[in-house]
């Protein structure tokens, strides 16, 4: 259906799950507000809102695809609608319905909600009372409440207002970014680690990024695939702030003095404790990685339980793709942008120091003896006060 010859003045957006937030759902809706807001700043418009709605007005007709397109990527939202809004008068909403209409052919249905309980009709009523007017001035259309072509929407609020639309744009649902607190997101070059990431700002997550850097042996074409992967984050995250870690010298240390077979359970010992300590600088007490139960070697469980062991008590492992085949990774990443720029042939620094045979079941007591050899606290000092941060 195109109405774009109507000018839509007004942007619906319906909550997701916030709506059964109880007694703090007003904490939820204000974070929400303020994401939107802070999403928005650059273009010029103004935000009301009313019962399980906000509403986008007063904004410039040629920013209006470019705010769609922000909204929707905006977590917490479960859906938006380009509305044309008027007083709540049935002779106005019928006008706009019959404008909407006229250039259809086919079948059609008009559904009404009805927040508004002053309006003295039911929604059923004022559905086939417009669906009537419409008829009397489109030859063209015919009714069918189940196998319609179009579908004339009316949402009559409690503030006055109605809101007249024929499009549901889905939204991404979830929570809004910082509800739920803040974390660092081990962000490698790969598949996994950005929908990772999706997945916890989903959940209400605020993140920052560590990207794990070992030039001159990864180039900087790889760390831009980073950085570009950062970019498609921030656009779900509010923001993203990338910590640049500098690792050869870790990876030629732990080459060079300890026992192939433990060098990537060992190099991922040292990203934790470089991620805790990040962590902490943030407030953070959550580190997210891409890891998926059994698709390396080093994701067994006794390779997780090896790597999570320098970690104090209070910091906690979330593995959001635990359970996740990579056909299942892989869908999720093409459907957030994130796939064309994670499969570009540049290699992280995990990739260029895998051994031949690695540990698939690391001896936790071994791993610690054998990293024992390794001044690991001038390592990591030495890492984390050469990090480079970057905003996106």
């Amino acid at each position: 259906m195109n109405i774009e010859q109507y000018e839509y003045n007004c942007i619906l957006i319906r909550q997701g799950e916030i709506f059964l937030k109880g007694k703090n759902r007003n904490k939820f809706e204000s974070l929400l507000i303020k994401n939107i807001k802070q999403k928005l700043k650059a273009f010029k418009c103004t935000f009301t809102s009313s019962q399980n709605r906000i509403y986008v007005e007063d904004f410039n007709k040629e920013d209006l695809h470019k705010i769609i397109v922000t909204l929707s990527k905006t977590f917490g939202i479960v859906s938006l609608s380009k509305a044309i809004k008027v007083s709540t008068d049935i002779d106005k909403i019928i006008d706009i319905a019959r404008q909407i209409v006229i250039p259809l052919k086919g079948t059609f249905r008009v559904t009404v909600k009805r927040a508004d309980k002053k309006v003295n009709k039911t929604s059923t009523e004022i559905a086939a009372y417009v669906g009537g007017k419409i008829l009397e001035h489109n030859a063209n259309l015919k009714v069918d409440l189940h196998n319609y072509d179009h579908n004339v929407s009316i949402d009559i609020r409690e503030n006055g207002f109605t809101y007249i639309f024929t499009t549901i744009i889905p939204g991404v649902s979830g929570l809004p970014v910082g509800c739920s607190g803040s974390g660092i997101l081990l962000l490698s070059g790969g598949i996994d680690s950005p929908v990772a990431g999706y997945y916890m700002s989903k959940r209400g997550l605020k993140l920052s990024g560590i990207h794990f850097y070992s030039f001159p042996y990864t180039s900087e074409s790889a760390l831009q695939k980073v950085r570009d992967l950062s970019k498609i984050l921030s656009e779900y995250n509010n923001g993203f702030e990338l910590y640049i870690v500098p690792f050869t010298d870790i990876q030629i240390a732990i080459r060079d003095a300890c026992p192939s077979e433990f060098t990537i359970t060992i190099m991922r010992r040292f990203m934790m404790r470089i991620a805790q300590i990040i962590a902490k600088t943030n407030n953070a007490n959550t580190i997210v990685t891409g890891e998926s139960l059994g698709q390396v070697a080093s994701q067994t469980i006794k390779g997780m339980v090896s790597t999570d062991q320098v970690l104090d008590e209070d910091i906690l492992v979330l593995r959001p793709l635990i359970g996740f085949d990579k056909e299942e990774t892989i869908d999720i990443s093409k459907s957030i942008g994130s796939f064309d720029i994670s499969i570009l042939p540049y290699d992280d620094c995990c990739t260029l120091f895998v051994p031949k045979s690695p540990s698939i079941n690391p001896n936790l007591k071994s791993v610690i003896e054998r990293e024992s050899v390794l001044d690991i606290e001038y390592l990591v000092n030495k890492a984390i006060s050469d990090t480079v941060i970057e905003h996106f």
